[in-house]
């Protein structure tokens, strides 16, 4: 009985990440609709404010009791967001929606290898360089031509998700709760208002822009942020990561589906080695955590065996758990993920 009910609770959590999969990157589909008459920038201030002013809302975050360690962390958190989705907004403006997110999995994927000690991460961040390739090939043979610009703003989107994994481990170790988020989401509209103010001021008026910003700000925040956050309480991190790593093909889905963007042979086998090279670094983190790397040289072995494990005494530090989290591994935050893309 049981094991049925283990089973029933991992297959409603697998059922509610493929759910915010989906519920993102059509939220960023629609938001392409947007584009024409608030532009990128204008749609992503449109977003980031309604989701802000949703969360904040319900959270009531408590902002007079943070110090000032606190605040710092939380306005670097909001500022990368701002620049995270003002970024990734002007690169589906210019080039499709799957490329794009393929190409940000860069972000987090570097940012893996650069922090972890497993030789094995290089040769997966080494496969999706080879798709990364293989789109540029596609882009010189002219079957998808790709807007330099456009590939450009999702490099820097996938720099700034990074940046990102990094703040956001910072506002989850510092700022108790969700509250921390939904300033962050303040200081990220505020942040966005030279950039997308004046173009999203034409939507204030026309209740048409309104619903379209606001069922953009629940597909591609609010919803995602709860099912993930729900699915973290049930499944182990590592199947977490796997499942978000399905992102690049659900968005070129979308992007079929909704923006009637093909999806050629060669972009399609460029999406396919980013997914691989997700997985694979999210599966050997696991494994780094769970027992010694078959990779790692004989003088980080001998320092392993010095670190206490699991199960082992050890000193207990003064932050929250969620601050010792490995934070080089693509699956994002739980508190973060509410303004990702």
């Amino acid at each position: 009985m049981n094991m049925k009910v283990g089973e029933a609770r991992t297959g409603a959590a697998v059922a509610m990440i493929i759910g915010s999969c989906v519920s993102l990157q059509f939220g960023a589909a629609m938001a392409v609709h947007l584009f024409d008459d608030v532009g990128s920038w204008g749609a992503t201030q449109l977003r980031l404010t309604i989701a802000a002013l949703v969360l904040a809302a319900i959270t009531r975050p408590r902002v007079l009791r943070w110090d000032r360690s606190q605040w710092r962390a939380v306005a670097a958190f909001g500022a990368v967001l701002a620049a995270m989705n003002g970024s990734f907004y002007a690169a589906i403006d210019r080039i499709p929606l799957g490329t794009a997110v393929a190409i940000e999995f860069l972000g987090p994927l570097i940012l893996s290898a650069v922090l972890s000690r497993r030789r094995t991460d290089l040769l997966w961040v080494g496969l999706a360089f080879v798709g990364m390739m293989l789109l540029g090939v596609d882009s010189v043979l002219g079957a998808t031509s790709l807007d330099p610009i456009g590939v450009l703003f999702a490099l820097l989107a996938g720099l700034f998700w990074a940046g990102y994994i990094l703040a956001g481990a910072k506002v989850s170790a510092r700022v108790p709760g969700t509250g921390g988020l939904a300033a962050a989401l303040v200081i990220s509209s505020i942040v966005l208002l030279p950039m997308g103010g004046a173009a999203a001021a034409p939507a204030v008026g026309d209740w048409r822009l309104l619903a379209l910003a606001a069922g953009t700000a629940l597909l591609g925040s609010l919803i995602p942020y709860s099912l993930e956050l729900s699915a973290l309480r049930r499944l182990p991190k590592n199947v977490f990561g796997v499942l978000l790593s399905l992102e690049p093909a659900i968005a070129a889905v979308a992007g079929f589906v909704l923006l009637h963007q093909p999806i050629g042979v060669l972009p399609s086998l460029a999406i396919a080695a980013v997914i691989a090279a997700s997985v694979g670094t999210t599966m050997s983190a696991e494994t780094g955590t769970s027992g010694t790397d078959s990779t790692m040289t004989r003088g980080e072995r001998r320092n392993r065996k010095k670190t206490p494990q699991r199960g082992q005494r050890a000193e207990t530090s003064a932050e929250p758990s969620a601050a010792r989290e490995p934070i080089g591994e693509p699956a994002r935050t739980a508190e973060a993920d509410v303004s990702a893309r």
